[in-house]
């Protein structure tokens, strides 16, 4: 049950029907005052600047926009860099270093999904989770980071940083609750917007295919993977974003689908890699166009 809401709700925010539309339409009055109070939140902030370079890279919108391996791709360019996010998911909390530019320091339960990505394909980064973002910015500068890439920080008002949004398409371009629009593009802030195919591309790649495989993915939105999915794919079960998985439930999967392999994201992956199934990858990453970097 849980899942079918957060699936109603995607579709509500970005491809309503006839009656999402309509109730879209009534909640008007709250989506106006909801944008107007985050207007005034916006003018009551002032930036502070901490002395490093910083690029927040991330939406406007709820839901994914696979901000994850843009991220990556862009610290991949840098020297030194820190990535910082909240750590959404994780089983801790405070400000924790889970990487630094040597080894990884904790495991994914600590860290959170997202943050182990990083942490995986970024072998000279240093990886910071934090709830407080300048409390991270302080320390990466402390351990020596050159510059500093903020996981989906462009309502963090009061750093001063540079904003990557990536161009979300969308049916309904309200704000809360009418619509997935968590702030606009308020004018005075430094932003550059990315559209896919323009300013990046996705390269994927299938890693330990096999004949049968069962999609398991626990990602926002995540019929946004089907243009990628190779063949062999005999079923499709999503979970909801960040969702902790058992072994049992996928052993079950297995199981019932009759399938050789797990095909998962790397966001699924850095969860279950431990848990010893046959699994196989599918992995996004990002190439990003010279002229935004």
């Amino acid at each position: 049950m849980k899942k079918t809401v957060v699936f109603w709700v995607e579709e509500y925010f970005y491809n309503p029907s006839l009656s999402q539309k309509l109730l879209s339409y009534l909640l008007l009055p709250l989506s106006w005052l909801y944008c107007f109070v985050m207007y005034l939140r916006f003018k009551s902030k002032k930036a502070q600047d901490f002395g490093i370079p910083i690029i927040s890279v991330g939406n406007l919108t709820v839901g994914g926009s696979g901000k994850t391996p843009l991220v990556t791709a862009l610290a991949k360019k840098a020297k030194d860099p820190a990535i910082i996010l909240r750590g959404y998911g994780r089983q801790s909390q405070g400000m924790i270093v889970v990487k630094d530019r040597a080894q990884i320091l904790c495991d994914v339960a600590c860290s959170g999904d997202e943050a182990m990505i990083y942490a995986k394909k970024l072998h000279y980064a240093t990886v910071i989770v934090s709830e407080d973002r300048k409390v991270a910015i302080n320390k990466a500068k402390e351990l020596g980071c050159k510059i500093v890439f903020l996981d989906d920080a462009y309502s963090k008002h009061d750093i001063k940083k540079r904003d990557f949004i990536i161009d979300v398409a969308t049916q309904n371009n309200f704000c809360l609750p009418s619509g997935p629009y968590r702030e606009r593009l308020w004018q005075g802030k430094d932003v550059t917007v990315l559209q896919e195919d323009v300013d990046f591309t996705r390269e994927v790649s299938v890693v330990d295919a096999t004949q049968k495989m069962s999609l398991v993915t626990a990602i926002a939105r995540p019929q946004r993977l089907d243009k990628y999915l190779p063949e062999g794919v005999i079923a499709k079960h999503y979970f909801e974003d960040h969702h902790n998985y058992t072994k049992e439930e996928l052993e079950r999967i297995l199981e019932q689908d009759g399938s050789n392999s797990l095909l998962v994201t790397f966001k699924d992956y850095v969860k279950i890699e431990h848990f010893n199934l046959p699994l196989s990858l599918l992995d996004l990453e990002v190439k990003v166009d010279k002229s935004i970097v």
